[in-house]
């Protein structure tokens, strides 16, 4: 694709302006004075914060949504999270589809960057399988919804609000409506509600997952030894990452709740966390010790292709791999019977280095701006960066330099570190030649 004459834009490019393109735009639509119900209320940089938060399927906040945002404001950011949720490519890509255009190469090439497709072959098909499956799960999800919210806010806003949170869930961004009953409250209201929470969860898991594992899924059922590593890796990483906290949460952090009441509550936390931003309980009651478990399990995120940020759980996978691999001092990195390859292995050092120093680095800047503890801040750059979402009630109160740096974490963990680094690489460096070999010590 060529811009500004002769300069022609990489596909990792396109996709880092189709998403600044999309909050822009966002931040416009919302700064219109009937998005807001107080037209004036909401301030330029309130307006990209949660423009940004939606088109990163966060779910941090400095307004509460329901008590702030106009139903039009509410539509703008449901828009925004649709279409980031499933990638400002894909639906780009869909959109010329339905109006009959034709799909270029150039075109197919970035749709494989953009949702980490293995090949450009049977690209628009894939395409096709993401959107229409995206919007019969979210259906599903509304109309599972609908029972519990029409008795606690009638019929047009019960369907509306069933509409709004199976969106946010299977989107995985965490936005609530429930600031209509107490601000910021999210799903606390709902904490024993089996079916919001059983709901919930499955659009969660279901998006978090990744496009490509479910692909694999329809296409081989449940014969396990025919998906691809990447698939294999995806789920069994994610349901350590889901059984794990929930074991933690159940035994360590809610003793005060009943053994029989305390299984939903575990549960949903450990799904959503990772990747979703909703909670059922108050974050601020959780030990420091569960706080880092949960500041862990959001850097990770979800899994490749999926509506999910953070490091993915394939990165978790081959990094543990890899340590296991040098602990028995074997000469190739190998999971399911399949050797991974040596860059993959680099890649995903480098991806960890990179969200560590970030979430880190972001969050001892903003607890010196703000004087606020170490733990609480890291627990609000990891959202931000994994966009999770989940809060500790701090991200509405602090200044404008530390939103800056949340809006900046929000978007590195939605387009990918590397997806930048890349970007700014406008042409590849010719080959190099090869440099003398030295050995140092390490460990």
């Amino acid at each position: 694709m060529r811009l500004f004459g002769k300069y022609r834009m990489t596909t990792f490019q396109i996709i880092a302006f189709g998403f600044i393109a999309l909050i822009l735009i966002g931040t416009l639509l919302l700064s219109l004075p009937f998005a807001s119900r107080k037209a004036g209320s909401v301030g330029f940089l309130d307006c990209l914060f949660t423009a940004t938060s939606a088109v990163c399927v966060t779910g941090l906040v400095v307004q509460d949504t329901a008590a702030c945002w106009s139903p039009f404001g509410q539509a703008v950011i449901l828009t925004l999270i649709q279409i980031g949720g499933v990638g400002v490519v894909t639906a780009a890509v869909s959109l010329a589809f339905l109006s009959g255009r034709k799909i270029g190469l150039m075109q197919r090439s970035v749709m494989q960057e953009s949702i980490s497709a293995p090949q450009v072959g049977g690209i628009v098909r894939l395409t096709r399988f993401i959107v229409l499956s995206s919007l019969g799960m979210e259906a599903v999800g509304a109309l599972l919804l609908i029972p519990s919210m029409i008795p606690h806010f009638g019929v047009g806003k019960g369907i509306w609000y069933a509409v709004f949170h199976s969106v946010s869930a299977f989107c995985n961004a965490g936005f609530d409506l429930m600031g209509a009953q107490e601000p910021f409250s999210s799903l606390t209201g709902f904490s024993q509600n089996g079916l919001v929470n059983v709901t919930v969860m499955m659009l969660i898991t279901v998006g978090g997952i990744g496009f490509l594992v479910w692909n694999d899924v329809r296409e081989h059922g449940f014969h396990w030894k025919q998906y691809r590593l990447q698939s294999k890796a995806a789920l069994f990483t994610s349901a350590w990452l889901v059984i794990l906290p929930a074991l933690w949460l159940f035994f360590f952090e809610m003793e005060q709740i009943p053994a029989g009441k305390r299984i939903l509550p575990a549960l949903f936390q450990s799904v959503t966390l990772r990747t979703a931003g909703f909670n059922t309980v108050d974050l601020n009651h959780i030990s420091r010790s569960g706080q880092a478990l949960m500041i862990v399990c959001m850097l990770v995120g979800g899994s490749p292709g999926s509506t999910a940020g953070g490091m993915k759980t394939t990165t978790l996978a081959v990094l543990l791999t890899t340590a296991f691999a040098v602990f028995r001092r074997k000469d190739h990195v190998s999971l399911w019977g399949r050797r991974i390859a040596d860059d993959t292995a680099r890649q995903a050092i480098a991806i960890l280095m990179m969200y560590l120093l970030l979430f880190f680095g972001s969050g001892l800047i903003i607890s010196r701006i703000e004087g606020l503890p170490l733990m609480s801040c890291l627990f609000e750059t990891a959202s931000a960066i994994g966009t999770v979402g989940l809060t500790l009630g701090i991200t509405s109160h602090v200044s404008v330099a530390s939103r800056l740096i949340l809006i900046v974490l929000m978007f590195l963990g939605r387009v990918g570190g590397l997806t930048l680094i890349y970007a700014a690489q406008s042409v590849k460096k010719g080959t190099q030649s090869t440099l003398p070999l030295e050995k140092i010590t390490v460990g």
